[in-house]
C-alpha cells in the first residue's frame, strides 16, 4: 500500500512520536510511507529514518483551505492508497479533502485524552485507552479500535548508559534522580511539573540525597523556572534542573532513578525499566505497581483528583529510600509495556486498520451526513475559539480538552 502519514505537529511530543515510529514500523513490514507534515524537531527523525518527507507550513489556519489542497494534490500525485491523519484537524483535512474529492479512504488516530464531537463519525478511528474506545462508540463512531500508544522497546531499553548525562548535568552517582521529559505547556503538564518541584524541594529539604531533571521546553518554561528556583533555595543547593528540550531524550530515561510523566513520556520511561509515578491533574499522582495498573490500562496514563503535592511527595519518598523497590517496579514496568506496547505489535495492528479502511467503505448517506454534521461542527468550534481569544480564556493546543478518565468510585 501506498500511505500518507499526517501527524498534527513535529514537535517534541507522544502523539507526533508515535505518527513517526509507527510509519516507520508500518514501511518496515513493505509498504510505501510518506510523511506529510509542518517543519519541525522530528523532521529529522523521519529524514533519519529513511522516510520521505512532505513539508507544510508551519504558521496556517487549521484547518487550512490550502492545506487541504495540497492534499488532494499529493494524494492524486502519488497514488496514495490511505491517508492516516493524527489528531483531528489532519482528519478534518483529509476527510474534506481527498476523502470527498477523492474517496481515498481515510483513517483517524486520536492520542489526545478525549475525541472532539465534531470528528467525523465515519473514519475508521484508532484511540489509545479503552475508555476513549467505549465513549467514541455511545457517540456513534462507526468503527473505533483500540491502540495503545506504542512503544520502540528495541532502543528505549535498560541498556542504554545514562552515565553522561549524568555527568554533563552534574548529578552525583548517589543522587536519586527523578526525572519527567515533556512538554512545559500550561495544557494538561504543568500542573504535574509544579507538584513535582516542591515534591522534591520538600524531600531534598528533609535531607533526601534527591534530584529532579525537566527535559523539554514551551510557554510555560518561565513559570516552571520560578518554582524551581523555589525548591533549589528551599534545598539549599540545586535539586531542580531544567535542560530544555534534548532531541533524543534517551539519556536522560537512562540516567533516571524514578520517572514522572504521563502518556507516551510515562510508557517510554517504562521502557528503560524504571518504576513510574502517573501524573495529571486536580492533583493527581500515583505510583504504578500492580494493583494500580489496570487503572491506567483502562484510563490511559493520566488521571484527575487526589492530594497533589502530599501525594506525590510519599510516592517518590518511598522509592527514594528503597532500592529494592525501584528494582522491583522498574522490571514490572518493563515487562507490562514489552507486553502491551511494543512498537511491532502496534504496527500489525495499524496495518490491519489500513486494510480495513480500503476494503471497507462507509455508504455514501453516511458520508453525506457526517459532511454536514463535522462541518458545522468545526464551524462552531472556530467561532467558539474567536470568542475565546477575546476573552484571553482560549488554549492552544486542539479541542480534546475535557480527559475521559475513571471515577474513583468506578476504579477497577
Amino acid at each position: 500500500m501506498r500511505i500518507l502519514v499526517y501527524p498534527h505537529a513535529m514537535e517534541i511530543g507522544g502523539s507526533q512520536l508515535n505518527a513517526v515510529q509507527l510509519a516507520g514500523a508500518v514501511r518496515d513490514r513493505g509498504h510505501e510511507v510518506i510523511v506529510f507534515s509542518e517543519p519541525g524537531p522530528l523532521v529529522d527523525k523521519v529524514t533519519g529514518m529513511g522516510l520521505e518527507h512532505i513539508e507544510i507550513p508551519l504558521n496556517r489556519r487549521r484547518p487550512s483551505p490550502d492545506v487541504l489542497a495540497r492534499l488532494i494534490q499529493v494524494v492524486r500525485g502519488r497514488r496514495i492508497e490511505v491517508v492516516h491523519g493524527y489528531e483531528w484537524p489532519p482528519v478534518v483535512e483529509a476527510f474534506f479533502g481527498p476523502g470527498l474529492r477523492l474517496r481515498t479512504p481515510v483513517v483517524g488516530t486520536v492520542m489526545s485524552m478525549s475525541v472532539v464531537p465534531f470528528f467525523p463519525r465515519t473514519v475508521p478511528l484508532v484511540v489509545g485507552t479503552d475508555a476513549i474506545r467505549d465513549a467514541a462508540l455511545a457517540a456513534g463512531h462507526r468503527h473505533v479500535t483500540l491502540l495503545e500508544p506504542p512503544v520502540d522497546t528495541d532502543t528505549d531499553h535498560p541498556g542504554v548508559d545514562g552515565r553522561d548525562f549524568r555527568r554533563d548535568h552534574g548529578i552525583p552517582a548517589d543522587e536519586v534522580l527523578v526525572a519527567m521529559v515533556c512538554r512545559l505547556v500550561p495544557e494538561l503538564k504543568l500542573e504535574g511539573l509544579l507538584n513535582a518541584c516542591d515534591a522534591v524541594g520538600d524531600l531534598a529539604a528533609a535531607g533526601h540525597r534527591v534530584q529532579l531533571v525537566l527535559v523539554g521546553d514551551g510557554r510555560s518554561r518561565d513559570e516552571v523556572a520560578e518554582r524551581a528556583a523555589k525548591a533549589n533555595a528551599q534545598a539549599g543547593r540545586t535539586v531542580v534542573r531544567l535542560t530544555g528540550e534534548i532531541p533524543d531524550p534517551r539519556p536522560a530515561y537512562a540516567a533516571a532513578d524514578v520517572i514522572v510523566g504521563m502518556g507516551g513520556s510515562a510508557l517510554r520511561g517504562m521502557a528503560f525499566g524504571k518504576p513510574l509515578v502517573v501524573v495529571g491533574e486536580q492533583g493527581f499522582s500515583e505510583l504504578l505497581t500492580p494493583e494500580s495498573a489496570p487503572l491506567f490500562l483502562l484510563q490511559g496514563w493520566y488521571g484527575l483528583g487526589g492530594d497533589g503535592v502530599a501525594a506525590l511527595r510519599s510516592s517518590l519518598e518511598r522509592l527514594v529510600v528503597a532500592a529494592d523497590q525501584r528494582l522491583n517496579l522498574g522490571t514490572f514496568a518493563r515487562d507490562l509495556v514489552v507486553d502491551r506496547f511494543a512498537l511491532k505489535r502496534a504496527a500489525r495492528i495499524q496495518e490491519d486498520e489500513y486494510l480495513s479502511a480500503v476494503h471497507t467503505r462507509p455508504p455514501a448517506p453516511a458520508v453525506a451526513v457526517e459532511l454536514v454534521r463535522s462541518g458545522g461542527g468545526v464551524v462552531a468550534e472556530k467561532v467558539m475559539t474567536k470568542y475565546r481569544r477575546w476573552r484571553g480564556t482560549v488554549a492552544t493546543d486542539d479541542a480534546n480538552a475535557r480527559p475521559i478518565v475513571v471515577s474513583r468510585g468506578d476504579r477497577p
